[in-house]
């Protein structure tokens, strides 16, 4: 069905229509010219992220439903990360007329099903035309008690260092995805020279099936991520209070260093204590690169990377899915990482860069 059809007012009726809220704090969610949110005695957090086609997601090889998907969880992640609740979720989509109906349909499918998980209400949003491909706006809003509160700037000098998880699946998971986009277009024009008479748009590929056999959990990961709201609620159940907190959307290096600058610290971690799953390995060995920095420089993880005090040492090393990395230093000790062989380098902040050239 063309989008014409509906017409926005009609198009945002049929992907909300059925929309219950189930927070407290929502008085009023779509319907209106704002929605009514109510949060008498607690903090309010607000985050809000881009993607943009062809830079943050390729429809080549993400479908409509896992890119919702996706698009909640990198926001709901924020929250988190801030030791908060996500609650709301307002949605702004631009589209070209490439796009119908149904794939708005499947888009709010993903979409749902992620705010779904964590209980989030889709409260709002805008939607309009686009020339230059699919733009999506997410903002999501959350709560906390003002005291739970966690930032990125109360790391303190011999603090354990931890993430959760595991790093640089998501970066090999891309990296596969890449790989076998390449081989397709490489089949694609070999069929298009078969026939000279047919435009690459109107050309088939017969039979073509990626190679993602024994790797399936790198494509999730980069396709299907997921907020980590349960360390959150683990670490409030083991009394441990981080002092320092934030997501790795941009790479460990990237995110390691924001907090060492914003806390006044310098770190030290170790490679070996670095988690990283076999398959990420296996990858980084079949494309000849280095896992260890694929996994300190790669992002999108969305792991958490938190500091505790020393004295929850025990705490937190007997908890699963958190690994101990480091310790916090002295800020003119710098930022450094440890080798496998004891050797001592400065930690680069190579992480992703929207705005590089």
């Amino acid at each position: 069905m063309e989008i014409s059809k509906l017409g926005e007012f009609g198009l945002i009726d049929r992907l909300t229509q059925d929309i219950k809220t189930k927070n407290e704090a929502t008085k009023y969610g779509v319907g209106d010219d704002c929605a009514v949110l109510s949060y008498p005695d607690k903090e309010v957090l607000v985050t809000t992220d881009m993607l943009m086609e062809g830079i943050h997601f390729d429809l080549t090889y993400i479908d409509m439903q896992h890119l919702g998907y996706k698009a909640a969880m990198v926001n709901i992640s924020d929250i988190f990360a801030m030791n908060g609740t996500p609650r709301q979720l307002l949605v702004s989509i631009a589209l070209g007329r490439r796009f119908k109906v149904e794939d708005l349909d499947e888009f709010y499918i993903g979409l749902r099903a992620a705010c779904d998980k964590w209980k989030v209400d889709i409260v709002g949003g805008d939607t309009t035309s686009s020339y230059t491909g699919l733009a999506i706006s997410i903002t999501c809003i959350g709560d906390a008690p003002k005291e739970d509160i966690i930032y990125r700037n109360g790391a303190m000098e011999t603090d354990l260092i931890c993430v959760s998880g595991d790093l640089g699946a998501s970066y090999m998971g891309l990296q596969l995805l890449e790989r076998e986009k390449a081989v397709y277009y490489q089949i694609l024009e070999e069929e298009r020279k078969k026939n000279k008479n047919a435009s690459t748009n109107n050309t088939v590929v017969p039979d073509f099936e990626p190679d993602f056999a024994g790797k399936e959990y790198l494509i999730q990961r980069q396709l299907q991520p997921e907020a980590r709201g349960d360390i959150t609620q683990r670490l409030r159940e083991a009394g441990i209070r981080p002092t320092a907190m934030m997501d790795i959307s941009d790479g460990l290096s990237s995110e390691l260093h924001h907090i060492c600058k914003q806390s006044g610290v310098g770190c030290r971690i170790y490679e070996k204590n670095i988690p990283i799953d076999y398959q990420t390995a296996i990858m980084a060995e079949e494309l000849n690169m280095n896992v260890t920095t694929c996994a300190l420089n790669g992002g999108e993880d969305y792991e958490l990377l938190f500091t505790v005090p020393i004295g929850d040492h025990e705490k937190v090393e007997d908890m699963e899915g958190i690994k101990l990395i480091g310790h916090i230093t002295r800020p003119e000790l710098g930022c450094r990482l440890i080798s496998r062989d004891g050797q001592e380098f400065d930690l680069q902040a190579q992480g992703w860069n929207p705005l590089s050239k």
